[in-house]
């Protein structure tokens, strides 16, 4: 009597920059029969790297991560036409990351703080075509504001955020220490900021950066 064919497992790449966190949520897919983790990175651009390599069906990712941001990291498979889906897990429930991921074509938005099994049951609704949204974090997104920030803004404001000042900034994104403030002092107006330091606060607590 012949067996049946097993379908192949859902293979995913885990990115995320916390170690224990990344151990845990190996430990907890790898669990699942038909969910197979293939790769792990501890950023983003090592996650497009490995996306490049393995083409993985999903990619599960937070957003804020060094080097690349989750965001950033599916807009670039996105632009690369890699096949393979993102789905956001984070701590971060905020509508405007919500909104951008969606932008940038994210399949699925969850909290870390979700049951093992609502996460496995959420790849297998990506992998299978269609979407999966925290409603809590639908609700948020509904509620939050319009992000204001170009891309180029959100970048500037994001290192300024970090400590950098503007002529460190201007070697990083390879543009003049003047164009860095113009960029600045845009991003401070329209958020009603009194400096960059609040300017950074606000659009990261919104979810903007």
């Amino acid at each position: 009597m012949r067996s049946e064919m097993r379908p192949s497992p859902i293979r995913i790449v885990i990115a995320e920059d916390q170690a224990l966190v990344l151990g845990a949520l190996a430990a907890l897919l790898g669990l699942e029969d038909d969910i197979a983790v293939v790769g792990t990175a501890g950023n983003g651009k090592d996650a497009l790297a490995l996306c490049r390599e393995l083409r993985p069906d999903i990619v599960l990712t937070d957003v804020e991560m060094p080097q690349m941001t989750g965001l950033e990291l599916a807009a670039r498979l996105a632009a690369d036409r890699l096949p393979c889906k993102v789905v956001i897990v984070t701590t971060f429930a905020r509508g405007g990351y919500l909104r951008r991921a969606l932008d940038a074509g994210v399949r699925g938005y969850l909290l870390k703080d979700a049951p093992a099994e609502t996460l496995a049951a959420a790849i297998r609704q990506v992998a299978g075509g269609a979407k999966a949204i925290a409603p809590e974090l639908a609700l948020e997104s509904w509620n939050a504001g319009q992000d204001p920030l170009s891309e180029r803004e959100r970048q500037v404001l994001r290192l300024a955020g970090e400590g950098k000042t503007s002529g460190e900034i201007a070697k990083l994104v390879h543009l003049s220490e003047g164009t860095v403030r113009n960029y600045l002092s845009e991003a401070i107006s329209k958020l009603q900021a009194s400096n960059r330091i609040e300017a950074y606060r606000l659009a990261r607590n919104a979810g903007w950066l």
